[in-house]
């Protein structure tokens, strides 16, 4: 059987999964927890997988760059199906024998996709996966928590950030991976792939933060922050360039950064009072 089709019945479970969280809760806290677990598993995945070379996935979906093809079935797999599980078993109240065999179903998962050649192990193991899992599901149950009785401070900022990362991440590094719209090379790795991909996410943690930052600045024309916000990121990306870390490969590539960086401020404002307001559904 062709390696993508594995994937794609792993996608294709998951989204069901979802669809089905959907039309049972029937509120937005279902969906902000998936966005936030997301996040939480980019976060990770840019510590052990983008800079410590964990494992390898060989899905076949991107011809042209083997590494882009890897980060995308890690992205299938841990920043995908791994959230809705998550999401599933949080907003289900399951407890602790759920989790138990939900880990166990993907070092399952994982154990096959070994086997099929799919997938292969650098360090990592598959005891790592069986460990870590629980403490993933479980944090879901707390994040949850935080959002249906939503505070002030850290908790408020935290899930924001999350959602933020998650938003940011989507719309920073897909376009590199499906388009070759640009390409950074801070000279970290060998391979560009995994260089530019590095970098990405380190960018994208950044103006995640700045994001959030932005939401306190409350201003008489609120307007001037989104120009700001544009003019920002045009500037970052000439300071890049001139420094030779970017390349620039398409014409719309610094104009699509400049207008995502705008969309994705309004929605992280939009999210931030959102989340002030949800109530226990």
């Amino acid at each position: 059987m062709h390696n993508s089709y594995w994937y794609y019945a792993l996608l294709a479970l998951s989204t069901s999964l979802f669809i089905f969280i959907l039309v049972k809760k029937r509120n937005t806290q279902s969906l902000y927890l998936l966005l936030t677990m997301i996040g939480l598993a980019f976060i990770i995945e840019t510590v052990i997988y983008n800079f410590l070379a964990s494992y390898d996935y060989n899905p076949n979906f991107i011809k042209h760059n083997n590494f882009y093809d890897n980060n995308l079935g890690a992205f299938v797999s841990n920043a995908f199906s791994l959230p809705i599980i998550a999401t599933f078993i949080a907003v289900f109240g399951l407890n602790w024998i759920w989790i138990i065999f939900f880990s166990g179903f993907f070092v399952g998962v994982e154990w096959l996709f070994l086997k099929l050649h799919i997938y292969s192990h650098n360090w990592w193991r598959l005891a790592y996966t069986g460990l870590g899992l629980p403490f993933y599901f479980a944090t879901a149950k707390s994040y949850y928590k935080w959002i249906l009785q939503p505070a002030n401070g850290f908790k408020h900022y935290w899930i924001l950030y999350l959602i933020t990362c998650t938003i940011s991440a989507s719309a920073y590094i897909l376009p590199i991976i499906f388009f070759s719209n640009r390409i950074y090379s801070p000279g970290w790795f060998e391979n560009s792939g995994r260089d530019s991909i590095a970098f990405s996410a380190i960018f994208y943690l950044c103006v995640s933060l700045f994001y959030c930052l932005m939401t306190k600045f409350n201003l008489k024309r609120n307007w001037i922050k989104y120009i700001f916000t544009a003019l920002l990121m045009f500037v970052l990306n000439q300071v890049l360039m001139g420094t030779g870390i970017l390349r620039s490969l398409v014409w719309w590539d610094q104009p699509y950064y400049a207008v995502i960086s705008v969309l994705t401020l309004l929605l992280t404002g939009t999210i931030d009072k959102r989340l002030n307001k949800l109530t226990i559904v």
